[in-house]
């Protein structure tokens, strides 16, 4: 629908209060490396509050994932910059809500139906 027109860039914003979310967002951009973001993604959030160490290393399994690469990437916390990085864009934008998305400057604050991101997209884009 929008192929060429809209770029989508995620950016990880870890919650402070929440044991694993640091963890979690690590194992995300861990199973990114090995092509499996989404689906990792996506395991994530409908496996959650189950995020300790060991579950994102069956999750790692069951997408089919190098478990070695997948677990040595994990503890040494490959991307803990990354994650960082991000944290501190977000306490830059004040964001305190996920999701938060932008939309060529437009903050939306939590989930929404495609219609509610279709209006905004297609308004941008007659712009």
């Amino acid at each position: 629908m929008y192929k060429g027109k809209v770029r989508l860039v995620i950016k990880n914003y870890p919650y402070i209060y929440r044991d694993y979310s640091h963890m979690a967002a690590e194992a995300s951009l861990d199973a990114r490396d090995q092509g499996k973001y989404w689906e990792m993604h996506d395991l994530l959030l409908k496996r959650s509050p189950k995020l300790d160490r060991d579950s994102l290393i069956s999750y790692a399994r069951e997408l089919g994932l190098d478990v070695k690469k997948f677990t040595e990437s994990l503890d040494a916390k490959k991307h803990a910059q990354e994650i960082e990085r991000d944290k501190k864009l977000a306490i830059d934008l004040d964001l305190y809500n996920t999701p938060t998305f932008f939309i060529n400057g437009r903050k939306v604050i939590g989930e929404r139906p495609f219609k509610y991101f279709k209006k905004i997209i297609d308004e941008e884009l007659a712009k």
